[in-house]
């Protein structure tokens, strides 16, 4: 197997070009480069929104915000207990009630467990509701921009 010379690279300052950009002096003796070169632009315009994709992102975001929710409420009920703001709400219904208070306390009427179920069902039924609002956003985006044409999106290249 033999390599002829053409298809080697040439040696020497003819046959190489520099990857950097030239450079200049200017009047001060300072070196500035080369001008950058000019941005390219693009306007593009989003016509339809695929309601399937909506769908999926929608549901997929919604979790997560439901998984927050559940741990923003069992965090917070911890914090508020650790806090001692449960002891002074009892103090409050002890004296708002008088000797009836005994059974009425926070941790009484709103145990832990309580909340994060109650934190868990609202983060279902978040779920689906934003699910489906995803889903009708989308249908609705595409039928408007069916009547007046879409989204109008400039992207530049940096």
């Amino acid at each position: 197997m033999s390599t002829s010379a053409s298809s080697r690279p040439q040696s020497g300052a003819a046959g190489t070009r520099s990857a950097r950009p030239a450079q200049r002096t200017g009047k001060e003796g300072l070196v500035r480069s080369a001008p950058k070169a000019k941005q390219r632009r693009a306007r593009l315009i989003v016509s339809r929104v695929d309601i399937w994709s909506a769908m999926k992102l929608g549901f997929l975001l919604s979790v997560a915000l439901g998984i927050i929710t559940v741990i923003g409420a069992v965090g917070l009920y911890s914090l508020m207990h650790l806090a001692g703001i449960f002891d002074r709400v009892n103090d409050v219904l002890g004296t708002v009630l008088g000797a009836e208070s005994g059974n009425y306390t926070v941790q009484h009427l709103a145990p832990l467990g309580t909340v994060a179920s109650l934190a868990t069902i609202v983060a279902v039924m978040n779920v689906v509701l934003l699910t489906l609002l995803s889903v009708v956003l989308a249908a609705l985006y595409n039928v408007s921009a069916a009547l007046v044409g879409g989204l109008g999106v400039t992207l530049t290249d940096d």
